[in-house]
């Protein structure tokens, strides 16, 4: 009798070590997909917040626009607004503005914008501010000769010029591009 109850005794330790072992198993199966999912919206690139813009500033004066916020090489956030000016039917320049983080950011003028493909060309843009900027964290450049040279498929870089001889890098992709596109044609 004494054996029976150690052989059930025996029996029942070996059916909960499965059972912890099992349990076990599914614990780090769990906690791994959990780690995946969480995981992985910090490996997806960061979304484009992105709205198109119709302003009447004035009778007879139009001006469109496309804002965007987009991290630089650093994480840094930087502003990205592309407008136009459309008086009596006649469009002005195509402007790009870029604006950083006060005390972060400071734009070296004169100096163009550079415009780099995934082919390796290099676009400039003029500095509109070159005179004088209305902060040192905003830049502004005239994007209407090159906007049109701009690849619709992949996206571009652009090398800003910060003082001390430094630049800041902005990925710009395709879909803003795109975008840019539909707002110059507005």
């Amino acid at each position: 009798m004494a054996q029976s109850k150690i052989k059930k005794s025996n029996s029942q330790i070996v059916i909960w070590c499965g059972m912890r072992r099992w349990l076990s198993r599914l614990l780090v199966l769990g906690a791994s997909v959990l780690l995946i999912v969480i995981g992985w919206g910090s490996v997806t690139p960061p979304s484009a917040v992105a709205s198109i813009r119709q302003i009447e500033e004035a009778p007879g004066q139009m001006l469109y626009q496309s804002r965007h916020t987009l991290p630089d090489e650093t994480g840094q956030s930087w502003q990205i607004v592309l407008f136009k000016r459309v008086k009596a039917g006649e469009p002005k320049d195509i402007s790009l503005r870029l604006v950083g983080f006060p005390g972060m950011a400071e734009f070296a003028h004169p100096q163009p914008l550079k415009i780099k493909t995934n082919t390796g060309k290099v676009l400039e843009a003029e500095d509109l501010f070159a005179d004088q900027s209305p902060a040192a964290n905003v830049g502004q450049y005239n994007i209407t000769e090159v906007l049109s040279q701009l690849p619709t498929a992949t996206g571009v870089k652009l090398s800003l010029p910060m003082k001390s001889d430094r630049t800041t890098t902005l990925r710009i992709p395709s879909v803003v591009i795109l975008e840019w596109q539909t707002v110059a044609t507005e």
